[in-house]
């Protein structure tokens, strides 16, 4: 009797997690998320790519995990810190592992010194406008 309830609520809070994912999910893209990959880890061969939601918010780029139960991003990435210093196509398994027709972007950050963001075409355009507009008076370097 006790493994079988144990069971159930381990089910149980499997299924609320679930769910809260695919609420937390749904509720990034409709406000304006697009789909970006990130690698924020140097691994051997094409590993280590995280699939999520990249959302701009001002001067920054958040970042949720498809896979997280976190209530904020998982990651966040300011306009200031971040210059890209490469771009390439996916190569060997990332072209599996990435969405589709990405483009992979190395960035150099002040807070971290490596992290890669894949994205498609669409994002890749509205992603490196974002990184070049800055407000009145300041200067930004290009991005692409």
């Amino acid at each position: 009797m006790n493994i079988t309830l144990l069971i159930i609520g381990l089910l149980g809070v499997a299924v609320l997690a679930l769910c809260w994912m695919v609420v937390r999910w749904r509720r990034v893209l409709q406000a304006g998320g697009v789909n970006v990959a990130l690698r924020w880890r140097r691994r051997a061969g094409d590993g280590g790519w995280h699939l999520g939601i990249g959302r701009y918010h001002g001067e920054e780029f958040l970042w949720f995990r498809v896979m997280s139960v976190r209530s904020g991003p998982d990651r966040v990435l300011s306009r200031n810190n971040l210059a890209i210093s490469a771009r390439r196509e996916p190569s060997g398994t990332e072209v599996y592992a990435l969405p589709p027709e990405a483009t992979v972007l190395s960035c150099e950050s002040r807070t971290r010194s490596f992290i890669e963001i894949a994205m498609g075409p669409g994002p890749l355009t509205g992603f490196l406008s974002w990184l070049e507009s800055a407000p009145p008076g300041r200067q930004m370097p290009r991005a692409s």
